[in-house]
């Protein structure tokens, strides 16, 4: 049996419920061109540090992005964010991992954020530094059951091993962001939240909310 290729189907499966969980949240038009634009910043931030494995903003503009938008948008944001950078950096069994992966960051970044409302940076920070360790170990069992032969606690074992350094740098590259920079994105974020929420009563409708209706 190819377990590679199980684990790949397994993955997309787990990927297609996951999206029809995420578009049941009700967004206006205006905030899906907006997180569009976020998941095009964040696929796009990839491509120039290509060649310094683990170092790039993806997943801190991911976090930030669920952090304001909640945890549906946030894991859309983080899943498409695979999907649309590897058209450029290459489509793979990869792939799907990758979209599980950062579709979690911003899922379980926004539930966080939910709890502690007030989390100063070095709160984020400190998510994100787990996270690009989370992130990588999720890589590592996609590559694992894919590419690894023999399937055995050793090759498990070795493959982790060999990620150690690479999800450190993740991890240290996403403290580093939350810590200097999420204070200033999460306010220019919410702001533009504010923005394509805020609506102009009528005078019927502010009639029907002094009454109470």
């Amino acid at each position: 049996m190819s377990w590679g290729f199980l684990a790949t189907i397994i993955a997309i499966a787990a990927i297609i419920m996951l999206y029809f969980w995420a578009q049941k949240a009700a967004v206006s038009s205006k905030e899906i061109v907006l997180l569009a634009a976020l998941t095009a910043i964040a696929a796009l931030g990839r491509i120039p540090f290509a060649a310094v494995p683990s170092v790039q903003p993806t997943t801190f503009i991911i976090m930030l992005s669920a952090c304001v938008f909640g945890p549906q948008a946030g894991f859309m944001v983080g899943a498409s964010s695979a999907l649309v950078s590897n058209f450029f950096l290459g489509q793979g069994p990869w792939t799907p991992w990758q979209m599980i992966g950062w579709g979690l960051v911003g899922a379980g970044t926004a539930y966080f954020y939910r709890l502690w409302p007030g989390s100063k940076p070095v709160g984020l920070a400190l998510i994100g530094f787990l996270w690009g360790y989370i992130f990588g170990w999720i890589q590592n069992l996609g590559f694992w059951l894919s590419f690894v032969y023999p399937l055995s606690i050793q090759s498990f074992l070795a493959t982790y091993i060999a990620s150690i350094i690479f999800d450190s740098l993740h991890a240290a590259c996403n403290f580093a962001l939350c810590l200097f920079l999420a204070a200033p994105v999460l306010k220019i974020l919410q702001e533009y939240q504010e923005k394509i929420t805020y609506q102009v009563l009528s005078p019927d409708d502010k009639k029907d909310t002094d009454r109470g209706g």
